[in-house]
């Protein structure tokens, strides 16, 4: 049998960006996918039992990162055919009362809107989303190496590790980080006056799924809420998330690499001969397959990663728009559904606590606003998550339609069908999603860092093996990052291949 240079386990955005990055540097690269279809958390299907020639995104739908992270702006998804388009709303909050937060990409517009708490949103944000690209990189990094920060700044290799770059990290990165000990702790409810700016941001931060306010859910408020107000906004790709998918697998068979879909790899045994194994995979799935090529030490380490609570995912068909009670809020392709902080604090403490809650923390897609091509006539598609406990097999379908109507009154006229992933299903669509936890792993704070472990290089786990996962540093999102800092790794240690490859398209 041909001994391959590298096998990429799981086909999902981390694993397509190592298997690019290995393809690139002249490698012989197989990637292998359990399921029919390429994309783990960036696919877009058919769900026929609900509309026919109507496209669904099975996991993410919205991509602020698909233009500010590192990996893709070196790969240069516009290049390779991928139109991302932003609304003028990224993301919205409406609240009790005919009344509702609205970020608009426009800093300047987004004050204006939010009253005397204009100035103190224009203080935290303006400064983040002008450093960007140094918040994006702090963000993005390895979470070990200064090399790794780095490397955020224009693209992957592309920095010297100079004390003049590293410099221009500092004073972005203090500004971040005193935000981060703001947001994240008990001063989090000092600078904003009005309910509207409260849950705007508090509404990014609930992505974390976690109890509020928290460092973990502060970090990602910030880089989210900054992005929107940056130059590509939180960008929905022409087509779905599979338009991402389907860019990167095209690259990595232009440079002679291959994806096998329904492959499912269970031992060590399924996998064919090769000088590196990359795993798009949890740790407990990794132990599963390599525990026996792992020093007892790490693997106790690594049996130690903690999962976090869940989703449930409702898709909704609808004949015509939702009807917001207030019509703007009709202009973002995001609406956080959870009312004021307050609220979404008790949700979230809820769920912490194993529990359902009343009134849960939604996250509304409907990718129609931005992207035309999604409808079928008067009928279009509405993707929503519910936060929930792990592992919960609970059809969210009722308290999802009863949050949306609460805000949207006469919702339920327009839905004529949905389907219901509980939280314990969506593991059987993505194993990187044990018990509905969509980030791979807890999005602690201490998590976010000793992520999977506290080992100083939590790419490579054994000789030949590496973890590029979610479940790696940078942690949860549609950014690539975790696959590229694995496959530099590899390339080095395993390949003698000091210099990482162009990832430009051409």
């Amino acid at each position: 049998m041909t001994l391959l240079d590298a096998v990429v386990v799981g086909s999902g955005p981390n694993g397509l960006a190592a298997a690019v990055t290995l393809a690139r540097a002249g490698l012989g690269v197989q990637v292998l996918e359990a399921e029919p279809t390429v994309g783990g958390g960036a696919r877009t299907v058919a769900i026929p039992e609900l509309a026919d020639g109507m496209l669904f995104d099975l996991c993410s739908a919205v991509h602020p990162m698909a233009w500010a992270s590192p990996f893709f702006r070196a790969f240069d998804l516009p290049a390779h055919g991928v139109e991302l388009i932003a609304p003028d709303i990224a993301y919205a909050q409406p609240l009790d009362g005919d009344r509702a937060g609205l970020a608009y990409r426009d800093l300047a517009r987004t004050a204006d809107g939010l009253g005397v708490d204009g100035d103190a949103w224009c203080d935290l944000l303006g400064p983040l989303a002008s450093d960007w690209r140094q918040v994006t990189a702090l963000a993005m990094g390895d979470k070990r190496t200064p090399r790794g920060m780095l490397d955020g700044l224009g693209g992957p290799g592309e920095h010297a590790l100079t004390a003049s770059n590293l410099g221009s990290m500092v004073r972005p990165g203090l500004r971040f980080g005193a935000a981060l000990l703001e947001q994240g702790g008990p001063r989090w409810d000092r600078r904003f006056l009005t309910d509207e700016a409260k849950a705007l941001l508090t509404g990014v931060a609930a992505h974390n799924i976690t109890p509020l306010p928290s460092l973990a859910g502060a970090g990602t408020a910030l880089l989210l809420a900054a992005l929107a107000h940056a130059d590509g906004g939180w960008a929905i790709p022409l087509g779905g998330s599979q338009a991402i998918t389907n860019a990167m697998v095209r690259d990595l068979e232009a440079h002679g690499g291959e994806v096998r879909t329904g492959r499912r790899v269970e031992s060590w045994s399924d996998l064919p001969p090769a000088r590196a194994v990359l795993f798009d995979t949890t740790p407990s799935t990794l132990l599963r397959i390599a525990g026996d090529r792992i020093r007892p030490s790490r693997r106790a380490a690594l049996g130690r990663f903690r999962y976090g609570n869940a989703a449930a995912k409702v898709d909704f068909v609808l004949d015509g728009p939702v009807p917001w009670r207030v019509p703007d809020v009709g202009r973002a392709s995001t609406v956080h559904v959870g009312g004021t902080r307050a609220e979404m604090v008790i949700a979230e403490d809820t769920v912490a606590h194993g529990l359902h809650a009343d009134r849960p923390v939604v996250l509304v897609s409907d990718p129609g606003v931005a992207d035309v091509s999604r409808l079928r006539g008067s009928t279009r598609p509405l993707w929503a998550y519910a936060h929930v406990p792990a592992g919960s097999t609970e059809d969210v379908t009722e308290p999802v339609t009863r949050q949306i109507e609460r805000f949207a009154p006469g919702f339920r006229d327009v839905v004529v069908g949905s389907r219901c992933i509980p939280a314990a299903g969506l593991e059987r669509h993505n194993q990187n999603y044990p018990g509905g936890d969509i980030s791979a792993g807890a999005a602690t704070m201490w998590q976010m860092v000793a992520r999977p472990t506290l080992a100083p290089d939590p790419y490579q786990i054994a000789e030949g093996v590496y973890l590029c996962s979610a479940s790696t540093p940078p942690g949860p999102g549609v950014h690539g990052m975790g696959g590229w800092h694995a496959a530099r790794r590899a390339l080095l240690r395993e390949f003698d291949v000091r210099h990482a490859p162009g990832l430009a398209a051409g």
